[in-house]
């Protein structure tokens, strides 16, 4: 119940820190990686030993030309290097450099120009945007019984308002490493981002649903006057669980950060930033919320 009655200290600190990210993002703004920016794309095929992506990390260090690039596995034995633009001569280096220590021939080398880049982020956007879309109009209706004393659709409402804050922070992150360290945003990024998205609402409305169990056992008569103290009692009921799945979550994404490899790095960070951010504003946002906005309607 205290983190109803202390609502406004969590309101603050969440602003202030939205605020600082914000101003982030429009002084150092975020770094695209070559999936939104266009570049080259060069696929390689090894015969016989496969480095790891450590070792070709490692072997590739010493090209000044191919600041900020990255690679994907592409079937058993083969690579897929992306980077931005380099030209045929340049390509060819890489090629005669690893053959010194690799069995490798070149697959395929092609551009991805800015027009898909462009593609890339309107999609990127759209997706994010649908799926906020019908996970709205499905809480609106999940929720379509407890129409007292706060509508349904607030509780979808709500439900986005703690999504963008889980969204926003992340952002702020990974603005505050492309500038210090130079970390870019690419493809996984994005999906790290909807991952981000499900694990934010499914933990905000694991707590509403416990809301709504609650007034179902409050008269009609008496729901406005007790719903602080019910969503007070929600919380404190479901506080536990959440932190411990965000626990368990937390230890599996950290393990994936340390030991996964440089491939997986950025994905994990934006996971572990992401369900931090979605655990706090589950608890302390989005259910005070419901509160805050029962007690403006009175007014």
């Amino acid at each position: 119940m205290w983190i109803i009655k202390n609502r406004k200290i969590f309101y603050t600190f969440s602003s202030i820190l939205v605020a600082v990210v914000i101003g982030l993002l429009f002084t150092w703004g975020i770094r695209f990686g070559i999936d939104f920016t266009g570049g080259s794309l060069l696929e390689l095929e090894f015969d016989g030993k496969v480095p790891t992506h450590d070792e070709l990390y490692s072997d590739l260090e010493s090209y000044d030309f191919l600041a900020g690039y990255s690679l994907r596995s592409s079937g058993e034995t083969g690579e897929i290097l992306r980077t931005k633009e380099i030209t045929d001569e340049q390509k060819n280096t890489i090629i005669s450099g690893l053959q010194e220590s690799y069995s490798v021939t070149e697959s395929r080398f092609s551009s991805i120009g800015p027009t898909l880049g462009d593609e890339l982020k309107t999609k990127a956007i759209l997706a994010v945007v649908l799926a906020l879309f019908f996970i709205v109009m499905f809480i609106a209706f999940a929720f379509r019984h407890v129409s007292k004393p706060v509508s349904s659709w607030s509780y979808g409402g709500i439900t986005v308002v703690a999504f963008l804050h889980d969204l926003i922070i992340p952002l702020g992150a990974f603005s505050i490493m492309g500038h210090f360290v130079g970390l870019e945003v690419d493809s996984l990024f994005i999906t790290a981002l909807l991952v981000i998205l499900g694990y934010s609402i499914n933990d905000t409305i694991v707590v509403f649903d416990r809301i709504r169990e609650n007034l179902s056992g409050v008269s009609e008569e008496l729901k406005d006057k007790k719903f602080e103290s019910v969503v007070g009692k929600s919380v404190n009921e479901t506080i536990s669980r959440s932190i411990n799945t965000s626990l368990t979550t937390l230890i599996a994404l950290t393990a994936l950060y340390v030991y996964g490899g440089s491939v997986t790095q950025a994905f994990a960070l934006a996971l572990i930033v992401g369900v931090l951010a979605g655990t706090y504003s589950s608890i302390f946002l989005a259910s005070p919320l419901l509160v805050s906005l029962n007690n403006m309607s009175k007014k």
